[in-house]
């Protein structure tokens, strides 16, 4: 019959259970290194059919070094795992792992497409990226309010005119630069470094045709276009355009139960670093842009009925299905098609 095994992870140790014909044959613990696991389960389980292990900060590693031993490997939503390892009396790794390792058997789980490596190394580019420019916000805003509180307003200037603007006010007050100064210098270090990731995140870019191709839509630029195409890897992975949305949580909930029946907020589901890229896009789209389309013109009516920010939820949303069907057709964008 073989055997279907249940792994719970944890950075030190992990949980497994096997079972087989419908009882738990063995089960133990071992160091969560992929290697390991291969030659543990090599002794215990020579014929398994389905290993199964929850998302989680390893599963990319754990799920790509399974595959590469010859392992059935098999990442599914934690989420959904949690509603049944609920049912245990006793929330333990041994009883989370004999969970798991049911569900591999009866086959009552919802697998998740994990990531390619590829795909991955472009979208920890972008978050690194993403992280620098923050933390460059965050000093700067520091900076503004220590001073501040010294009665040394600084302008509202950015980039290379901030330091200049900075080491002015700061000029008479030694006192007050030796504390600032090095706050200014952490600042220039990395805006350098985030610098320095922008021009390899535009790079990628600009030899990617599919991300040429979105970044011909209005209000979609190099970062945008990067983590779309990598968080979508390929639009077969889709059967539906639509289903992109709901995929990054833009799609409406809905509640139903007796006579009760609503719908409400979005469901912010999925990447939500993506999902915030997309609403940026449908801002600039919606105040910046001055192409004339069809897509803009739909959400400016949206605007005028149901306030900005629906309206730029609503394009997002429209936005991501845009995308993906120019993906998977290879069409270029279209202004007065987009929202055919």
């Amino acid at each position: 019959m073989g055997e279907y095994i249940g792994l719970d992870v944890s950075l030190k140790e992990t949980a497994l259970s096997v079972r087989r014909d419908g009882k738990r044959v063995w089960r133990g613990r071992c160091a969560s290194d992929p290697a390991v696991i291969a030659r543990v389960l090599r002794k215990h389980a020579p014929e398994a059919q389905r290993i199964v292990f929850e998302t989680g900060p390893l599963s990319v590693w754990f799920y790509h070094a399974l595959r590469a031993e010859g392992l059935p490997a098999i990442c599914i939503d934690a989420r959904h795992a949690k509603a049944a390892l609920d049912m245990a009396a006793n929330k333990t790794d041994a009883n989370d792992a004999d969970g798991l390792a049911h569900l591999a058997e009866v086959g009552f789980f919802r697998e998740v497409r994990v990531k390619g490596y590829d795909s991955l190394l472009v979208r920890t580019l972008v978050a690194a990226r993403s992280k620098l420019v923050q933390v460059t916000t965050e000093l700067s805003n520091q900076i503004r309010g220590l001073m501040k509180t010294f009665g040394l307003i600084v302008p509202g200037a950015k980039g290379g005119s901030f330091e200049a603007e900075v080491r002015r006010l700061l000029s008479g007050d030694h006192g007050l630069a030796r504390v600032i100064l090095p706050l200014l210098e952490a600042w220039n270090a990395v805006r350098r470094r985030a610098a320095e990731l922008g021009r390899q995140l535009l790079a990628g870019a600009r030899q990617s045709q599919a991300c040429q191709r979105l970044m011909a839509i209005p209000g979609i630029g190099a970062i945008t276009a990067t983590a779309f195409v990598t968080a979508i890897e390929d639009p077969a992975n889709f059967r539906s355009s639509r289903s992109v949305a709901a995929w990054f949580g833009l799609t409406t909930r809905r509640y139903q139960s007796g006579e009760v029946d609503y719908d409400g907020h979005i469901s912010r589901r999925g990447d939500a670093h993506m999902r915030g890229l997309l609403y940026e896009a449908a801002t600039v789209l919606l105040t910046r842009s001055q192409v004339d389309s069809d897509l803009r013109a739909w959400g400016l009516k949206l605007r005028e009925r149901l306030g900005f920010k629906r309206a730029a939820v609503a394009v997002a949303r429209k936005l991501a299905v845009v995308m993906h069907a120019m993906l998977k057709s290879g069409h270029s964008y279209r202004a007065k098609a987009a929202m055919a």
